[in-house]
Protein backbone atom coordinates (compact mmCIF):
# COMPACT_ATOMS: atom_id res chain seq x y z
CA UNK A 1 0.00 0.00 0.00
CA UNK A 2 1.66 3.58 -1.58
CA UNK A 3 0.29 6.40 1.05
CA UNK A 4 -0.54 8.93 -1.91
CA UNK A 5 -1.65 12.38 -1.63
CA UNK A 6 -4.45 14.37 -3.98
CA UNK A 7 -3.28 16.25 -6.64
CA UNK A 8 -5.45 18.76 -5.85
CA UNK A 9 -7.07 19.90 -9.07
CA UNK A 10 -7.21 23.57 -9.22
CA UNK A 11 -10.57 24.80 -7.80
CA UNK A 12 -12.80 26.15 -10.97
CA UNK A 13 -12.18 23.28 -12.83
CA UNK A 14 -15.56 22.21 -14.59
CA UNK A 15 -16.35 18.53 -14.36
CA UNK A 16 -14.87 16.82 -16.85
CA UNK A 17 -17.25 14.84 -18.96
CA UNK A 18 -17.76 11.28 -19.10
CA UNK A 19 -20.01 8.19 -20.23
CA UNK A 20 -18.85 5.18 -18.11
CA UNK A 21 -20.74 1.92 -17.27
CA UNK A 22 -21.50 0.41 -13.80
CA UNK A 23 -20.59 -3.43 -12.64
CA UNK A 24 -23.66 -4.68 -14.81
CA UNK A 25 -22.62 -2.89 -18.10
CA UNK A 26 -25.20 0.15 -17.98
CA UNK A 27 -23.63 3.62 -19.23
CA UNK A 28 -24.14 6.40 -17.04
CA UNK A 29 -23.29 9.70 -18.64
CA UNK A 30 -22.01 12.56 -16.15
CA UNK A 31 -24.80 15.02 -17.48
CA UNK A 32 -28.06 12.18 -16.77
CA UNK A 33 -26.21 11.20 -12.93
CA UNK A 34 -26.22 15.66 -12.31
CA UNK A 35 -29.35 16.56 -13.76
CA UNK A 36 -30.99 19.09 -11.47
CA UNK A 37 -28.28 18.49 -9.25
CA UNK A 38 -27.37 20.92 -6.62
CA UNK A 39 -24.27 19.49 -6.53
CA UNK A 40 -22.31 16.54 -7.53
CA UNK A 41 -19.24 14.63 -5.35
CA UNK A 42 -17.40 12.14 -7.58
CA UNK A 43 -15.53 10.08 -5.26
CA UNK A 44 -12.36 7.43 -7.03
CA UNK A 45 -12.72 4.36 -4.69
CA UNK A 46 -12.09 0.96 -5.21
CA UNK A 47 -13.01 -2.43 -2.82
CA UNK A 48 -9.32 -3.03 -1.77
CA UNK A 49 -7.58 -0.72 -0.22
CA UNK A 50 -7.64 -0.43 3.47
CA UNK A 51 -8.16 3.56 3.11
CA UNK A 52 -11.49 3.06 1.59
CA UNK A 53 -12.57 0.51 2.80
CA UNK A 54 -12.60 1.86 6.42
CA UNK A 55 -15.05 4.56 5.38
CA UNK A 56 -17.42 2.51 3.62
CA UNK A 57 -20.01 2.29 5.88
CA UNK A 58 -19.52 6.19 6.56
CA UNK A 59 -19.65 7.13 2.90
CA UNK A 60 -22.69 5.24 2.27
CA UNK A 61 -24.57 6.97 4.96
CA UNK A 62 -23.33 10.35 4.38
CA UNK A 63 -24.06 9.98 0.33
CA UNK A 64 -27.45 8.67 1.22
CA UNK A 65 -27.85 12.07 3.55
CA UNK A 66 -27.06 14.43 0.71
CA UNK A 67 -28.84 12.47 -2.06
CA UNK A 68 -31.53 13.51 -0.06
CA UNK A 69 -30.87 17.36 0.02
CA UNK A 70 -30.80 17.12 -3.92
CA UNK A 71 -26.60 16.40 -4.58
CA UNK A 72 -25.77 13.59 -6.44
CA UNK A 73 -23.05 11.40 -5.57
CA UNK A 74 -20.65 8.92 -8.36
CA UNK A 75 -18.24 6.28 -7.31
CA UNK A 76 -15.64 5.20 -9.90
CA UNK A 77 -13.20 2.26 -9.79
CA UNK A 78 -10.19 3.08 -12.08
CA UNK A 79 -7.61 0.38 -10.44
CA UNK A 80 -6.15 -1.72 -13.04
CA UNK A 81 -8.85 -5.25 -12.19
CA UNK A 82 -6.65 -7.76 -14.35
CA UNK A 83 -3.52 -6.94 -11.85
CA UNK A 84 -6.27 -6.54 -8.91
CA UNK A 85 -9.13 -8.61 -9.21
CA UNK A 86 -10.65 -7.53 -6.01
CA UNK A 87 -11.82 -4.50 -8.15
CA UNK A 88 -13.51 -6.44 -10.70
CA UNK A 89 -17.33 -5.37 -11.75
CA UNK A 90 -18.02 -8.89 -10.13
CA UNK A 91 -16.81 -7.63 -6.50
CA UNK A 92 -18.12 -4.24 -7.30
CA UNK A 93 -21.17 -5.42 -7.40
CA UNK A 94 -20.53 -7.22 -4.31
CA UNK A 95 -19.33 -4.38 -2.44
CA UNK A 96 -22.51 -2.40 -3.68
CA UNK A 97 -24.46 -5.08 -2.21
CA UNK A 98 -23.00 -5.31 1.10
CA UNK A 99 -22.60 -1.53 2.07
CA UNK A 100 -26.33 -0.27 0.40
CA UNK A 101 -24.94 1.92 -2.37
CA UNK A 102 -27.41 4.33 -3.10
CA UNK A 103 -24.94 5.71 -5.96
CA UNK A 104 -23.74 4.61 -9.19
CA UNK A 105 -20.74 3.02 -8.63
CA UNK A 106 -18.91 3.05 -11.97
CA UNK A 107 -15.88 1.26 -13.90
CA UNK A 108 -13.76 3.44 -15.82
CA UNK A 109 -11.56 0.40 -17.64
CA UNK A 110 -9.50 2.78 -19.49
CA UNK A 111 -8.34 4.74 -16.67
CA UNK A 112 -9.07 8.01 -19.39
CA UNK A 113 -11.31 9.21 -16.38
CA UNK A 114 -9.35 9.13 -13.44
CA UNK A 115 -6.74 11.04 -15.62
CA UNK A 116 -8.85 13.64 -16.64
CA UNK A 117 -9.80 14.32 -13.00
CA UNK A 118 -6.08 13.91 -12.30
CA UNK A 119 -7.23 11.56 -9.27
CA UNK A 120 -3.92 9.94 -8.03
CA UNK A 121 -5.09 7.96 -4.82
CA UNK A 122 -8.11 5.96 -3.14
CA UNK A 123 -10.10 7.26 -1.89
CA UNK A 124 -10.38 10.79 -3.97
CA UNK A 125 -12.96 13.21 -3.67
CA UNK A 126 -14.06 16.20 -5.37
CA UNK A 127 -17.64 18.45 -5.15
CA UNK A 128 -18.75 20.50 -8.07
CA UNK A 129 -21.30 22.91 -7.98
CA UNK A 130 -24.83 23.26 -9.66
CA UNK A 131 -22.64 24.78 -12.71
CA UNK A 132 -20.18 21.43 -12.41
CA UNK A 133 -17.57 23.90 -11.23
CA UNK A 134 -14.97 22.67 -8.88
CA UNK A 135 -14.93 23.91 -5.07
CA UNK A 136 -14.09 21.13 -2.95
CA UNK A 137 -11.08 18.39 -3.29
CA UNK A 138 -9.55 16.44 -0.73
CA UNK A 139 -10.36 14.32 1.75
CA UNK A 140 -13.43 12.86 3.35
CA UNK A 141 -11.95 13.53 6.93
CA UNK A 142 -8.83 13.31 9.09
CA UNK A 143 -9.47 9.19 9.44
CA UNK A 144 -7.04 6.89 8.01
CA UNK A 145 -6.08 3.16 9.14
CA UNK A 146 -5.14 2.98 12.53
CA UNK A 147 -5.30 6.20 13.62
CA UNK A 148 -8.07 5.53 15.65
CA UNK A 149 -10.16 8.37 14.20
CA UNK A 150 -14.20 7.59 13.26
CA UNK A 151 -14.99 8.51 9.63
CA UNK A 152 -17.30 10.65 9.75
CA UNK A 153 -16.88 13.24 6.61
CA UNK A 154 -15.83 16.23 8.48
CA UNK A 155 -14.28 17.52 5.41
CA UNK A 156 -16.87 17.17 2.93
CA UNK A 157 -19.56 18.05 4.80
CA UNK A 158 -18.66 20.99 5.62
CA UNK A 159 -17.89 21.89 2.31
CA UNK A 160 -21.24 20.18 0.95
CA UNK A 161 -23.13 22.40 3.85
CA UNK A 162 -21.33 25.67 2.76
CA UNK A 163 -22.55 24.74 -0.34
CA UNK A 164 -26.11 24.01 -0.08
CA UNK A 165 -26.34 27.60 1.90
CA UNK A 166 -25.06 29.54 -0.92
CA UNK A 167 -21.93 30.67 0.96
CA UNK A 168 -17.90 30.60 -0.07
CA UNK A 169 -16.03 27.63 0.19
CA UNK A 170 -13.18 28.12 1.97
CA UNK A 171 -10.64 27.04 -0.13
CA UNK A 172 -7.76 25.90 2.06
CA UNK A 173 -8.48 22.34 1.29
CA UNK A 174 -6.76 18.92 3.24
CA UNK A 175 -5.43 16.46 0.23
CA UNK A 176 -6.78 12.84 0.54
CA UNK A 177 -4.10 10.34 1.25
CA UNK A 178 -4.82 6.70 -0.10
CA UNK A 179 -3.57 3.59 -2.08
CA UNK A 180 -2.27 4.95 -5.21
CA UNK A 181 -4.62 4.60 -8.16
CA UNK A 182 -3.51 0.94 -9.66
CA UNK A 183 -2.73 1.93 -13.19
CA UNK A 184 -2.30 -0.56 -15.65
CA UNK A 185 1.37 -1.10 -16.86
CA UNK A 186 2.57 1.86 -19.17
CA UNK A 187 -0.60 3.95 -18.24
CA UNK A 188 0.72 6.31 -15.29
CA UNK A 189 0.04 9.86 -15.98
CA UNK A 190 2.38 12.17 -15.69
CA UNK A 191 1.42 14.15 -13.20
CA UNK A 192 2.97 12.97 -9.93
Amino acid sequence: MAKTPSTMLSLGTTAPDFSLPDAHGKTHSLNELTKDAKGTVVAFICNHCPFVKLLKEAFTAFAKEYQDKGIAVIAINSNDIDSYPDDSPEKMIEDSKMFHYTFPYLVDDSQSVAKAYKAACTPDFYLFDSTLSLVYRGQFDDSRPSNGVMPDGTDLRKALDTLLSDSIIDSAQKPSLGCNIKWKEGNAPDYF
